[in-house]
């Protein structure tokens, strides 16, 4: 008798996702060599999106390992009438893991409702087998400088929500934010948290945008970085000009990425690269592409920086 993530598996494939195949390609892909995993951020392919699943399905497709996903969506889901586990299963039955999920609790600001937002999310994540959360500056407005060693402390309260729940806040700086944009600060923080749980949550496009060196990374162990969106940046475009929808697939900008990759590399530890674009002009064109592309030039990046050295 078939358990219900067999049969789960048969309709996947009986509708045209060649999990099996892609499942192999996958441990192919692991015995390259590298520390690195592949997830798909699902604000890539947002232009067509119609539902959590479709967006399933495409990673899958793709051959990624991984999918990164967003509150709003897991909730859309739900409030449709469907359930956590149902959505857990799908997922499982698509031969993916669920790196990440991307939330907007304003837990840095003053009070506690920031706080009680995280772990409402942090439960509904557990549920789904997510490990990760994403906690950047959301609702601060920067008029004022943050106090980084008051920051550090509500971070590791966030952290012992995240040992309580099961699921990690990752910390997340924006390039363009006023209050925190730079790792110089995120690594400020970190310290005045003093928790050896303390994990950060890096972008290329970020880094670039808010002006943080990308030697940085040369100077951080690998145990503080389990995630890292990727992507590129247009060098005919000013740095402070710059926006989300300015992100190209990797290879296609200016960024540095085979010093990146290779310094990522080289600190040790497995690294889940997810690539997070919010380029409209990709949102126009399939969305399997578009997450194929991604995918090979992902991996070409790669390539280039590790396995050619």
């Amino acid at each position: 008798m078939l358990t219900r993530r067999e049969a789960l598996a048969s309709m996947t494939l009986a509708a045209g996702a060649a999990v099996v195949p892609l499942a192999c390609k996958r441990q192919q892909d692991a015995e390259i060599g590298t520390n690195f995993r592949y997830s798909l951020n699902t604000s890539t392919i947002l232009g067509k999106s119609n539902g959590i699943e479709r967006d399933i399905k495409i990673a899958s497709q793709a051959g990624f390992d991984y999918i990164e996903v967003w509150i709003r969506d897991i909730e859309a889901y739900v409030n449709g009438g469907n359930t956590i586990g149902s959505l857990r299963g799908y997922t499982e039955a698509n031969g993916l893991k669920i790196a990440s999920a991307i939330g907007f609790a304003p837990w840095m600001t003053g009070g506690e409702e920031g706080f009680k937002q995280m772990e409402r999310e942090m439960n509904l994540l557990a549920e789904l087998g997510c490990p990760r959360i994403a906690a950047p500056p959301a609702g601060v407005d920067g008029s004022e400088a943050l106090d980084l060693f008051e920051i550090g402390e509500r971070y590791r309260k966030l952290l012992e929500l995240g040992r309580k729940t099961g699921v990690m806040p990752q910390l997340e700086f924006w390039g363009a934010s006023t209050a925190l944009w730079h790792m110089g600060q995120v690594l400020m923080i970190i310290a005045a948290s003093g928790d050896p749980d303390a994990r950060i949550l890096p972008d290329v496009y970020h880094m670039f945008r808010g002006g943080s060196d990308f030697n940085t990374l040369k100077m951080i162990n690998g145990s503080l970085i389990d995630l890292f969106h990727i992507n590129d940046y247009p060098a005919d475009k000013a740095r402070l000009e710059q926006n989300d929808a300015d992100r190209v697939f990797p290879g296609e900008g200016a960024a540095p990425l085979s010093t990146i990759l290779s310094d990522l590399h080289t600190m040790g530890g497995e690294k889940i690269l997810s690539l997070e674009l919010f380029n409209r002009e990709y949102w126009e064109e399939d969305p399997l592409d578009i997450a194929r592309t991604g995918l090979e030039k992902m991996k070409s990046a790669v390539n280039a920086a590790v396995n050619t050295k």
